[in-house]
């Protein structure tokens, strides 16, 4: 039986090149986002290409539903090898540590720290039974890097990234394997960059004195397989000048 990923925050960035490229290597795709009309155009595109995908919406902000959801793909495809965590939307944006509150930060917590640790719990027992898996998730600079003025993501995202990296170790010598991808860019054809273009400063942004230009997913997505097949580094950043100098694999 060939193997699934699980891509969740599918959308017309990185997601569906994540799906394409692992696609590309026989893994079937489940892909999981709030608006169904929008991934199954995504199916369709990927169908197009010969990669077997499946569509299963749900909304990533309620971690009660990822019992559900997790058992929809398994009952679909019968396993689930690998989880890409990466759902940032168009709608999403910075939000400056004096103004921040917790309303705010309850929301970005739920969608990007305490809906991928029920995710990754939920597969977790049998890729370890197997003696093989993924967990991957995408987080930004500002989680690496606090900037005045672009909190709100940072905060949650470090979290999230600690709890990588203690995963990470645990997983040492049982096959599976946790790592996270930082990306300080553009994606190129995402929601993001959609919302984004309407700005003249979208082209090039400045973090804190780091200028920000556009990636596109398939690099990113090549990120991920450069992860997945070697697994010797809990962190990739992109650009690559980026990755912590205490960065333990």
């Amino acid at each position: 039986m060939s193997k699934v990923i699980a891509v969740l925050g599918a959308g017309t960035g990185l997601g569906v090149s994540v799906a394409r490229r692992f696609g590309k290597e026989g893994f079937r795709v489940a892909l999981v986002a709030r608006r169904k009309d929008r991934l199954d155009t995504l199916v369709a595109r990927l169908a197009e290409e010969g990669v077997e995908a499946a569509a299963f919406p749900a909304d990533l902000s309620d971690p009660a539903r990822v019992p559900a959801l997790v058992a929809a793909v398994r009952d679909r495809f019968g396993r689930i090898d690998v989880v890409e965590y990466g759902p940032i939307g168009g709608d999403q944006s910075f939000t400056p540590a004096a103004r921040l509150d917790a309303a705010t930060l309850e929301g970005l917590s739920r969608l990007l720290l305490l809906t991928p640790v029920e995710v990754f719990r939920a597969v977790l027992p049998e890729m370890t039974e197997r003696g093989d898996g993924a967990l991957l998730m995408t987080t930004g600079y500002s989680a690496v890097q606090p900037m005045p003025h672009l909190s709100g993501f940072g905060p949650v995202m470090a979290a999230a990234r600690n709890y990588l990296y203690s995963l990470h170790g645990e997983l040492a010598g049982t096959g599976v394997y946790a790592g996270t991808l930082t990306v300080a860019a553009m994606i190129t054809g995402s929601e993001q960059a959609e919302t984004a273009a309407e700005s003249a400063a979208a082209a090039e942004a400045d973090f804190g004195g780091l200028a920000v230009t556009a990636v596109h997913p398939d690099e990113l997505a090549e990120h991920y397989w450069d992860m997945y097949t070697r697994r010797d580094r809990v962190e990739q950043a992109h650009p690559a000048e980026l990755t912590p100098r205490d960065d333990r694999s």
